[in-house]
């Protein structure tokens, strides 16, 4: 944006610049004219000249003549100058534009994608919040089969109550020694041949 508002200050003073160049042309067009209505007027008093004019006088009037040719052809060639000049600032100006709507068009495609980004961020803040209400509840319900495996393990018979708080190793262990007390039971009493 700041890019923008340099090129947008620059098309201004280059606008301005042409608006100026402008109006000194139109200047030079108008003395211009009137330097030509007044070299033609020359050339008429110069035709209406007679041969029995004084030399004097034709001389004064071919000088006018010669010095309003010089004036005028100073002021095509001015004029020249300031065609080219405007002819310049009117490129410059279409550069210009050109380029604030380029920066424009940027400033669009980087604020379409930044909403898209906030959008996937968006999606995944909810994705996050649904995973969390997920865990939550699976760490519930196995807190609540921890709790209820330990409760069976340890109040079987022959079994100490835990003193302190029980790894998960240590509730595997005593599930695995009753298991292997229960299997070894009743192993010997196959071999008894009790059912």
């Amino acid at each position: 944006t700041g890019v923008i508002a340099s090129l947008q200050r620059q098309l201004e003073i280059q606008e301005s610049q042409l608006r100026r160049a402008t109006s000194e042309k139109e200047m030079l067009q108008k003395k211009l004219r009137e330097q030509e209505k007044q070299l033609q007027a020359l050339s008429a008093k110069f035709c209406s000249l007679r041969e029995g004019q004084k030399p004097e006088e034709m001389t004064v009037t071919i000088e006018e003549n010669c010095n309003l040719r010089q004036v005028v052809t100073e002021q095509e060639s001015k004029l020249a100058e300031q065609n080219k000049l405007i002819s310049e600032l009117e490129g410059t100006v279409r550069q210009l534009q050109a380029e604030v709507l380029r920066g424009q068009y940027r400033i669009h495609e980087q604020q379409r994608a930044q909403q898209e980004t906030q959008s996937q961020a968006e999606m995944l803040q909810h994705r996050e919040l649904q995973a969390r209400v997920a865990l939550e509840r699976v760490s519930s319900r196995f807190e609540r089969y921890r709790s209820k495996i330990i409760q069976a393990t340890f109040s079987t018979g022959g079994s100490k109550a835990p003193q302190a708080e029980l790894t998960d190793e240590a509730v595997l262990e005593a599930m695995q020694k009753i298991i292997n007390e229960r299997l070894e039971f009743h192993q010997m009493l196959r071999q008894k041949g009790i059912k």
